[in-house]
């Protein structure tokens, strides 16, 4: 069982952030934010974080008395109100200051509420990296419940595994996948799984159909879950057979070096693009750069994509030290088939760890 998660640390980074960015507040309403700070699970709530450290509100309505009481820390003054919570976040604010928001999270008309009940003393100022930064370098205890979602999911589809997947369809191995994860203890898929066999593997995206899997052909499988508030993701592809085309068993050995080129690479200190950059050239080299449209990876934490981003167009910002991020190349041919396979780690000084633990070298699967 993963420790608890130390939220006075966490509320303590926040208000040092704020100082150092001249701000005197932060509000938070984005409900992934508030079980990071709060630990509230609940479906609405607000905090009012301050700088000084001291002062910190919660809000939330009648429904969450009982649970908020439960699960807010006491640093957080809280108050149950009836009617829209920014504007009473937005009223408990005295004196003059700047009130940081994250505009990427605040709808049009969140934003007018909170300019209107906000006394005129204070104005509003964009403060979106401020836990998208803190949120991104996972403790150890984050790290943990990652490994242990990593450890269910991977239990999940050895289950459905050995059941077998010719002649299943592929709605019917997603839904069975789901349901154990679920019966495993995880809250939630992390996102729909993905289950796409022959030419529809080339679709990097594919909704599982209702049309069975056939011998002799490559599957994808892309899934993850939700474990204790944080997500797991990862993909492998099988061979239904051992009969499977050359030109399949091809494809399927160079995306594995490219993803073990792409592992080996990930460390603190390259950016994003440098990591990806590794990965693509394996592919490019053997001729099949244009097959490879997306990204390398992507951040995962308590939502299934969070910076950074392991792509040609990613920051050159350096990976950290605790970045969780997945390593995903593949290659995709329009029409015959496509392989994906990837793997979640983390970043270290001069390394990874990799949370998924299935294996990776070709595998038939009847």
């Amino acid at each position: 069982m993963s420790p608890a998660p130390d939220l006075d640390a966490r509320l303590q980074r926040v208000a040092q952030h704020l100082r150092e960015r001249d701000l005197d507040a932060l509000a938070v309403h984005a409900l992934v934010d508030l079980r990071y700070l709060t630990a509230f699970t609940g479906s609405n709530g607000a905090a009012l974080v301050r700088a000084s450290g001291e002062g910190h509100r919660f809000f939330t309505d009648f429904r969450y008395s009982s649970q908020s009481a439960e699960q807010v820390p006491t640093a957080y003054q809280r108050e149950i109100v009836a009617g829209e919570l920014l504007d009473a976040l937005a009223e408990a604010l005295d004196g003059g200051g700047r009130l940081g928001f994250d505009e990427t999270l605040t709808t049009v008309a969140d934003h007018r509420r909170l300019t209107e009940h906000l006394p005129p003393e204070w104005e509003l100022a964009d403060a979106a990296s401020v836990l998208a930064q803190l949120r991104r370098v996972k403790d150890a205890g984050e790290v943990e419940q990652m490994r242990a979602a990593c450890a269910l999911a991977d239990e999940a589809l050895q289950a459905v595994l050995e059941r077998g997947l010719v002649r299943r369809t592929e709605s019917a191995v997603a839904l069975e996948l789901e349901e154990r994860m679920r019966g495993l203890g995880a809250s939630a898929p992390s996102f729909p799984p993905i289950v796409a066999c022959g030419a529809h593997g080339a679709l990097p995206h594919a909704e599982p159909r209702d049309v069975e899997i056939p011998r002799d052909v490559l599957v994808t499988i892309d899934w993850g879950c939700v474990l204790g508030g944080y997500c797991s993701d990862c993909t492998r592809t099988y061979a239904t057979g051992e009969a499977i085309s050359a030109r399949a068993r091809e494809v399927y050995e160079l995306v594995l070096a490219a993803q073990r080129a792409g592992v080996d690479a990930v460390r603190a200190g390259p950016s994003g693009r440098e990591v990806d950059a590794v990965s693509r050239a394996v592919i490019e080299a053997a001729g099949e750069g244009e097959h490879f449209g997306h990204g390398l990876g992507h951040g995962v934490g308590m939502e299934i994509h969070e910076p950074p981003r392991l792509s040609r167009t990613a920051s050159e910002d350096p990976l950290l030290a605790g970045d969780a991020v997945t390593v995903e190349p593949g290659v995709y041919l329009p029409g015959e088939l496509g392989v994906r396979i990837e793997d979640l780690v983390i970043v270290r000084e001069g390394g990874c760890d990799v949370l998924t633990s299935l294996p990776k070298d070709l595998t038939v699967v009847g």
